[in-house]
């Protein structure tokens, strides 16, 4: 089974980086689509159902993995919260940007140089 299993219990957070498709590879195991099957492909533990990583159709540059399959998630800090219109109003983050739903496609590029220069 999947490595960040026991690190996914429910939560009021789903912590997720993007990583660049060319630098992500499955070494170990079979995922499994789950949930809806249609677009977005949201891939699973076969062992426990944990949602593993998601491939979005239209952004097939990059994979969205959740950071507990790392084997060190620690140094991971949230840089854009979205969906805050259906969190709990006690729940909080440190990300320095916050949507409502996902950000309007025309921010990405502006939000992934804004976060590169601020990890340089």
């Amino acid at each position: 089974h999947c490595t960040g299993c026991q690190r996914m219990s429910a939560s009021a957070f789903s912590l997720s980086a993007a990583i660049p498709t060319p630098g992500f590879e499955v070494t170990k195991g079979e995922p499994v689509i789950g949930g809806l099957r249609g677009a977005p492909h949201h891939f699973f533990c076969p062992y426990c159902m944990s949602w593993m990583f998601t491939r979005m159709e239209g952004m097939d540059e990059f994979v969205n993995l959740r950071v507990t399959m790392l084997d060190d998630p620690s140094w991971f800090t949230p840089f854009i919260e979205t969906w805050t219109s259906e969190k709990l109003p006690w729940a909080t983050t440190p990300a320095v940007h916050g949507f409502p739903r996902l950000p309007p496609m025309e921010a990405y590029a502006g939000l992934i140089g804004e976060y590169l220069s601020s990890t340089a």
